[in-house]
């Protein structure tokens, strides 16, 4: 887990930093600047957006007297693309806008619901092993 949080926090800002020179050789230092100056509002501005109209979603679930598990996952992958397109860049700019567009976010929403259940599936079959026949 170490050595991808070390990979990601390495090789990302190397290509971004890569990709925003060559943006800024193409089209001009100041369009550069002006092109993610722009997306970081828009893109708080549309998380801001989404944000409230999830806990608003959670409220209701709430409400009705229902657990709100897909609205919660939601309102992660919202704060999770707001940090994306806080985040100088085009690359994680655009993994920002796709956790706030609701169509895309649902499809992450369900690829990170199978991960979990893999995650606890595992898990569970682990802890109902004989400690016998565990591998540590």
């Amino acid at each position: 887990m170490f050595t991808r949080l070390l990979l990601l926090f390495t090789i990302v800002p190397l290509i971004e930093l890569s990709l925003l020179i060559q943006l800024g050789q193409h089209f001009g230092v100041g369009n550069t600047i002006l092109l993610v100056i722009t997306t970081g509002v828009l893109g708080a501005y549309y998380a801001r957006q989404q944000g409230f109209y999830v806990i608003s979603r959670i409220q209701q679930e709430m409400a009705q007297g229902q657990m709100p598990g897909d609205s919660l996952l939601d309102g992660l992958l919202v704060f999770a693309g707001a940090l994306f397109l806080i985040t100088p860049g085009l690359i994680t700019d655009v993994f920002g806008l796709a956790l706030l567009v609701p169509v895309s976010r649902q499809l992450v929403r369900r690829y990170v619901k199978e991960y979990i259940r893999r995650r606890i599936r595992i898990h569970t079959t682990y802890s109902n092993l004989d400690p016998k026949d565990r591998v540590n």
